[in-house]
């Protein structure tokens, strides 16, 4: 029998040993590892160079090589003798016997007979050597296709290095490490490999463990021509149990929500917000005519239609979508329901095939047509009992929040009664403000393409004039009271002062100080990210109030821009019919877009009044040695703090918990902001995602959604923290998204570009009544436009453009 066998003969362990039948089964398996033979082990029993030596040496072609041990023990899937036999690299042709026999010997060191000692018994032997085609290694390294320290299959684990791998497997070096799941994660400054590199590294290990039915530690080499696969071993580590499959899909999706819920958001806003949705959006489909038992049988789909992503909050389109479905009518239109969702990018058909019933035909067409006729009934009387609704609305608003309950001396018992209380009278009852949207969604999309249609690009300026200048909506009252103050610091000759010292400067001037505090009392509890309640409210600090009166005191005084009573004769002369009609859907959609903003600052009040109530709680939670810091409640969520104190919390150790999240928000805050869109399947509780590369647009001209007309060209200021950015009079307010805490910015703005937002966002229905120029929905405008250049902004048409410095 020969003492060489040629790689595609090896194939038995007892003759080659486990690492050369490894590295035979990558070769018919189509890995195409480095060619190699095998020396056989009583190939070595006597010094003289066996038969045949030079003829397979010269078959692998001029080396140099690698020469490696494949003892009969190595490899295998209980132990791998791994790194306990001799490797020797780079060797010449001439040199190769030598090498051989230095490996042969290392099986009889005092190492590896201490390795059998304790792993695998059995007396000392010379291993089977290997000779191999040496790589001309740019980089290398080893790389298991499960985690071999937790455990957890599906994770890639890739240790790498420049050069050959060899220093790392014997441990000189450490490598450079990557982890390859549904995502790659790898050093922020990588110098080994790209993450397109750790990719493949991780795709061939997996492809290994496909192969080998079972998981894989392989070692791996880049040289010119690429990547090449060294050798595959079983992992011998204990690994979890194999996860049973799961495909389901689900669709995380911030488009909208941000406005209300920007960057990072905590645990108690979260839980406070996921339970405000499941009771609200109950009662909106139940508006709709969906019956209470359809809605109790769905609990899941409402209980769960939001999501918190690395400390940010997401819709979760495929609840939203199921909820969708259950309206009346949704077999009829699927196309036109998807669209009230308002997000960005359509729903996959997987999910809308699956989902709600099949397009109505027959008798079932006719009665969904039934059933939207009793919805568009039922609406129509919503609509006529619509200010009385209200009306009943602010008597419990006010009964609640203004009945004297003082938060500042209340125990435990009675804050969390008193949120109670407030839960039922109003979260639960919350039908004014769910009429008036959805009446006001459609009435503000169907004014706006009829005037298109009737007046053609004139009917959509004069839709957006019409929306301005109404005196009654209350977002726009904020902006008037602070350039009220700002003449009167002006006239006062304070604005530096009330710069420097804030409320000081008001001690000697009593009518300014007597209008903050009016200010301060109505819109004390308005600040940046006000629906956060984490947020710290202008009651708390007015540093922004402040400085946003000081700079509207440096400001030239601007014409008021008031929207303008159309000439209905005039547009319509010879149409009666359109002419009413024209002017009677005008009128009911500025009513319904004043109240929609009317509402949402009693919203506010709300947020407010559960903030205090909240904080409270903490102050009782601090004296008690419960928490650490009476703010360390926001780290809680609702029912955890309510449970502490009605008796069904679940641990009484909350500084844990604390401490637990404030780790994990800490490092989810120094993180880049997740994609507006994560899908993922399976698990949703730790969802991953691939970071896009932001693309610089050299565009000098873009479109969006114009939604307030005028043309203005200057100063583009772009900000993303309100409260500690400032925005000269006459800048154009550039953001990524905003709020109503905003206000004090706008005051001063000439124009506002935003990332996000419709023509029914806070920022278009503000700038409208402030009669600024305003264009939503331009994304990527913070990265396009670089702070302090000159831009101009067309609100009308929602052109935005880039000019040169010097124009």
């Amino acid at each position: 029998m020969s003492h060489i066998v040629a790689q595609d003969a090896a194939l038995h362990v007892h003759e080659v040993g486990g690492k050369a039948v490894a590295l035979s089964r990558l070769s018919g398996f189509g890995f195409n590892p480095p060619a190699f033979f095998v020396i056989r082990a009583d190939a070595f029993e006597t010094d003289e160079a066996v038969p045949g030596l030079d003829d397979a040496i010269a078959g692998l072609g001029e080396g140099p090589f690698a020469v490696r041990s494949s003892a009969r023990q190595e490899d295998g899937a209980e132990h791998s003798h791994a790194g306990q036999f001799d490797t020797v690299l780079n060797v010449a042709a001439k040199d190769v016997w030598q090498a051989a026999m230095q490996v042969w010997k290392s099986g009889f060191s005092e190492t590896v007979a201490t390795y059998r000692a304790v792993k695998s018994g059995g007396s000392a032997e010379g291993p089977a050597v290997i000779v191999q085609r040496m790589i001309d290694a740019v980089s290398a390294g080893v790389a298991f296709s499960a985690d071999p320290v937790t455990g957890q299959r599906g994770q890639v684990v890739i240790s790498a290095i420049d050069g050959l791998g060899e220093r790392l497997v014997s441990g000189e070096e450490d490598g450079e490490d990557w982890r390859v799941g549904a995502t790659v994660c790898g050093p922020s400054d990588p110098k080994v490999l790209t993450k397109e590199q750790a990719q493949a590294v991780a795709d061939l290990a997996r492809k290994a463990e496909a192969r080998f039915g079972a998981p894989q530690d392989i070692e791996w080499a880049f040289d010119a021509d690429g990547l090449h696969i060294l050798q595959s071993r079983p992992i011998t580590t204990a690994l979890l149990p194999e996860p049973q499959p799961d495909t389901s899909l689900t669709i995380f999706d911030n488009s909208n929500i941000v406005e209300s819920y920007p960057g990072m958001v905590s645990p108690l806003t979260y839980s406070f917000a996921v339970h405000v949705y499941a009771r609200v959006y109950r009662a909106f489909v139940s508006l709709l005519g969906v019956s209470d038992h359809t809605i109790a049988t769905n609990s899941a789909v409402f209980g769960n239609m939001l999501g918190r992503v690395d400390g940010r909050v997401y819709y979760n389109l495929v609840n939203w979508y199921r909820a969708l479905a259950l309206l009346p009518g949704f077999s009829l239109n699927r196309a036109y329901m998807e669209t009230m969702m308002g997000v960005s990018t359509p729903m996959p058909d997987e999910v809308t095939s699956a989902i709600g019933p099949p397009p109505a035909q027959g008798a079932a067409r006719v009665r969904e047509y039934l059933k939207l006729v009793k919805v568009g009934a039922g609406l129509l009387w919503q609509a006529v009992r619509l200010p009385k609704t209200r009306a009943r609305l602010y008597d419990r608003l006010n009964a609640a929040l203004d009945g004297g309950f003082d938060t500042e001396t209340a125990g435990p018992t009675a804050l969390a009664a008193e949120y109670r209380r407030i839960e039922s009278t109003l979260l639960d009852r919350w039908d004014a403000p769910l009429v008036n949207d959805f009446l006001c969604m459609i009435a503000f999309g169907a004014s706006r393409n009829l005037l298109e249609k009737w007046l053609g690009p004139e009917g959509l300026v004069l839709h957006n004039d019409v929306m301005i200048g109404q005196g009654d909506i209350i977002s726009a009252e904020p902006a008037q009271r602070i350039a009220k103050m700002g003449l009167m610091v002006r006239d006062a000759g304070i604005a530096d002062a009330l710069r420097e010292q804030g409320l000081g400067a008001l001690d000697a001037q009593p009518e300014i100080a007597q209008e903050v505090r009016s200010y301060l009392v109505k819109f004390g509890d308005r600040c940046t990210e006000e629906l956060k309640l984490e947020s710290i409210p202008l009651s708390e600090d007015p540093t922004s109030l402040l400085q946003a009166i000081a700079a509207s005191a440096s400001r030239s005084v601007v014409a008021s821009h008031d929207g303008r009573d159309p000439d209905w004769d005039e547009l319509f002369p010879k149409n009666p019919i359109k002419r009413f009609c024209a002017k009677w859907i005008i009128t009911w959609t500025k009513a319904r877009v004043r109240d929609r903003e009317n509402l949402r600052f009693e919203r506010t009040r709300i947020f407010g009044y559960t903030r205090r109530v909240f904080l409270a709680l903490g102050r009782e939670f601090e004296a008690r040695g419960l928490l650490a810091a009476r703010r360390d409640v926001f780290f809680l969520t609702t029912e955890e703090v309510l449970g502490a104190v009605e008796g069904y919390g679940l641990s009484p150790n909350l500084k844990a918990l604390v401490e637990l999240r404030k780790a994990e928000d800490a490092a989810a805050a120094l993180r880049p902001d997740p994609p507006e869109r994560i899908e993922l399947r399976g698990p949703a509780i730790a969802p991953a995602w691939e970071e896009t590369p932001v693309e610089l647009d050299a565009a000098k001209q873009r479109t969006a959604t114009g939604c307030s007309a005028g043309q203005v060209k200057a100063r583009a200021r772009v900000i993303r923290d309100p409260r500690t950015e400032a925005l000269a009079p006459g800048d154009i307010l550039v953001a990524r998204h905003t709020d109503p805490g905003w206000i004090a910015v706008f005051s001063n703005a000439s124009a506002i570009v935003v990332e996000r937002g419709s023509l029914l966002s806070h920022s278009a229905i503000v700038a409208r009544e402030l009669g600024i120029p305003c264009v939503v929905g331009l994304k990527g405008a913070t990265q396009w436009i670089s702070d302090g250049e000159m831009i101009s902004v067309d609100g009308a048409t929602g052109q935005v453009e880039r000019c040169d410095a010097d124009v």
